[in-house]
C-alpha cells in the first residue's frame, strides 16, 4: 500500500488500514521516528482517559473484586474467590 504528501504535509491512510485499526474521525495517532521510518500507533491512551469515570460499581463491589472475577486469583492474593 502506498501513501502520498499532499502539499501540506498531509497523507490519506488507505481504507483497508483505517477499517483494520478502527480509525475514525479524531482519532488521535502517535507518531515515532525509528531511523529512516515513520511508526504511527493508535493511541489508546486516549480511548481509556474518554471511558474513565463512565461506569459505576455496584455497591459494596470493588475494582479488586472485578479482575478477580476476570482474570481468576493472583499469587498472593490473600482473598479466596
Amino acid at each position: 500500500m502506498e501513501a502520498t504528501v499532499a502539499e501540506r504535509g498531509q497523507i490519506t491512510l488507505p481504507k483497508a488500514v483505517r477499517d483494520a485499526l478502527g480509525l475514525t474521525k479524531g482519532t488521535t495517532l502517535k507518531v515515532e521516528l525509528d531511523g529512516g521510518r515513520i511508526i504511527l500507533r493508535k493511541n489508546v491512551d486516549d480511548a481509556l482517559a474518554k471511558l474513565r469515570g463512565r461506569f459505576k460499581l455496584p455497591e459494596g463491589v470493588t475494582t479488586d473484586d472485578v479482575m478477580r472475577e476476570l482474570r481468576g486469583r493472583a499469587p498472593g492474593d490473600p482473598v479466596e474467590p
